[in-house]
């Protein structure tokens, strides 16, 4: 299914995407050398600001799970494969952030702990994000298939149109991730600022370009999906009948 337009359409988006990362793992890296005022570690950071806005940080997801407002912390391998589960309640920790005392480090914690207040104060775009995670998920690894079989296949083209859809609930996830993770960042700058876990004006501006540059991956993985999205349509619908 490669043609021209494809380079067109998605590889910019691709060359964005790499630059996107590539511009996350410098800005970490850049102050995961600088320390925290506070000298606390990504844990405690997170852990501070939770309490300070009236979540109990429990030892056990279990615990967690049991209680209204409260939410474990633990720490988890890979690099920057910091997360919350909202299903569990645990705000997992790569080891760099976890232990981590540097600006980096409390800024991707206290992003994700932005995650666990979202989650108890019921923002709405999360709540709808976990509800589309099935959806995106299944329509994610089916679409291609069946866009690809209706593609070859003519007498099932109406199977490339199905996949399509799934393919455009896949991307709408990633479009509704956009304020989910632009919201948890700035939840974060606030908390690190009030709490005074950062106190200098130079401090707020390295915390905000590892946050900044972490959320322009997902404006480049929203871009990408978009790109892609507009490629198969015009496959679908245009020229894909005589592939």
């Amino acid at each position: 299914m490669f043609s021209p337009l494809w380079l067109l359409l998605v590889v910019p988006t691709l060359i964005l995407t790499i630059w996107a990362q590539v511009k996350t793992s410098a800005a970490f890296k850049k102050y995961s050398r600088i320390a925290n005022s506070a000298d606390m570690s990504g844990a405690e950071a997170a852990a501070y600001m939770l309490q300070g806005s009236g979540i109990e940080v429990v030892s056990s997801s279990e615990t967690a799970k049991a209680q209204a407002n409260a939410v474990s912390i633990e720490s988890v391998g890979g690099f920057l494969s910091d997360h919350y589960d909202p299903r569990s309640k645990v705000l997992r920790l790569s080891p760099q952030v976890y232990g981590g005392r540097s600006l980096a480090s409390v800024g991707v914690a206290c992003h994700e702990a932005g995650h666990a207040l979202q989650h108890a104060r019921g923002y709405a775009p999360l709540a709808l994000r976990s509800l589309m995670v099935p959806v995106a998920t299944f329509g994610s690894n089916l679409a291609m298939a069946l866009i690809l079989i209706g593609l070859i296949i003519q007498p099932l083209h109406v199977l490339a149109i199905v996949g399509l859809l799934f393919f455009a609930a896949a991307v709408a996830f990633t479009i509704i991730t956009l304020p989910v993770e632009f919201n948890a960042s700035s939840r974060a700058k606030a908390a690190l600022s009030n709490f005074g876990i950062i106190r200098t004006a130079e401090e707020q501006r390295g915390v905000a370009a590892v946050l900044d540059a972490a959320a322009l991956t997902y404006v480049a993985a929203a871009a990408a999906a978009i790109a892609n999205l507009l490629y198969y349509a015009l496959l679908v619908f245009g020229g894909g009948r005589r592939h």
